[in-house]
């Protein structure tokens, strides 16, 4: 890939993004209800942190009936998935709380179940946030060059199978960004052009003896316990083989789409011709809004444009900024997609992978 520059500016805002503000600002001062430290958001943390110990106790000591076994490892692996979801993920945004002591403590929940905080906040904070789909800068669309996600991404011949391939990189991708995470900060230092900046002490403390911590959890107790070495890592292999489907899934279904635009920036300006919160509308998309399970499972990340535009919002508000926000895209002329059920948003995440994966003289982009 060509060297990438790492400013890329946006076009002068057209309203757009104070209108909205203005509007979500009045919701919350009407109804009197605070973005951040919500009792409903430290229930559902409760819940969820209650839902992991116990299937992790459960799977240890209880009984000793393999298909029991299996099942604990997959119900702890879903609940490790919605630790991601629902707990670390707004912490790690700054929108748990006011408190910034209170974000971090919950976003080291990420680094608790195998991800680094730290690196977490400039990929996902600040590279996919500010330059979302933009080939080059947000990593989050580029697969390391395995999957093809944007058209702008070259081709490679294997990429016309990506569409079946992809289901067996979904299980072992949680293995690959917590050795990742350590290649990054000791060796690579760098995200493309973009350069990872110096942890303290602290932090590098934290992202390496985490890693530990980590490991210490999923194969060092079940060992010290009585399981063999093969039990022990067989369960956190089924673990975390079912948080990495779901997680990647619903990931996925944010971006990667048939409907979701994959805009590069001008370039001789490196300038995308656009304001930026318009720009976030156009490359998110949202589904599954009635889905009352998913909206508390997976963090409001099923209302990823809303996320896009307030992550230092508690995501339980999201339901009700979505309607103030399509009222502002419609005023605007600005296209809100939305996939009205799950099944919906994974056949076109299907879709748009096998576009991807055509060869170049078949391929018709959509969207």
């Amino acid at each position: 890939m060509t060297k990438t520059q790492t400013k890329v500016t946006f076009a002068k805002n057209v309203g757009f993004r104070k209108e909205l503000n203005k509007r979500v600002e009045a919701y919350f001062e009407s109804e009197n209800i605070p973005k951040r430290d919500n009792l409903a958001m430290y229930v559902k943390t409760a819940i969820i942190l209650a839902w992991v110990i116990s299937a992790w106790t459960f799977t240890l000591f209880g009984p000793s009936i393999m298909w029991m076994k299996v099942l604990g490892c997959v119900v702890l692996g879903l609940g490790v998935a919605g630790v991601g979801f629902s707990v670390g993920h707004d912490a790690n945004h700054g929108g748990y709380s006011n408190k910034k002591w209170v974000n971090t403590l919950f976003g080291l929940t990420y680094d608790v179940i195998g991800l680094s905080s730290y690196l977490w906040r400039l990929r996902h904070n600040f590279l996919h946030h500010t330059y979302t789909n933009i080939l080059g800068h947000d990593l989050e669309i580029h697969g390391d060059g395995l999957v093809r996600m944007s058209p702008f991404m070259e081709h490679k011949w294997y990429h016309e199978f990506q569409h079946l391939f992809i289901w067996f990189v979904y299980l072992v991708i949680p293995f690959y960004w917590s050795a990742a995470d350590v290649y990054l900060i000791l060796f690579k230092r760098k995200y493309h052009e973009h350069v990872i900046p110096t942890p303290n002490p602290l932090e590098m403390l934290i992202l390496l003896g985490s890693k530990f911590i980590w490991l210490g959890l999923f194969l060092g107790i079940p060992i010290a316990v009585g399981y063999t070495p093969v039990e022990s890592l067989v369960g956190f292999l089924i673990t975390y083989m079912s948080y990495g489907l779901l997680i990647c899934i619903i990931f996925m279904l944010a971006h990667v789409m048939d409907t979701a635009e994959f805009i590069q920036p001008n370039p001789e300006s490196n300038v995308i011709d656009d304001e930026w919160a318009i720009f976030q509308v156009r490359t998110t998309v949202d589904f599954a809004p009635n889905n009352a399970f998913l909206n508390w499972y997976v963090g409001g990340l099923n209302y990823q444009v809303v996320h896009h535009l307030f992550p230092q919002v508690c995501h339980i508000h999201y339901p009700k900024i979505a309607p103030i926000l399509a009222e502002v895209c419609e005023e605007f002329g600005v296209k809100y997609n939305v996939y009205e059920g799950f099944g919906e948003a994974l056949s076109a995440n299907y879709r748009w992978l096998k576009v991807m994966g055509a060869r170049p003289h078949l391929e018709v982009i959509e969207g």
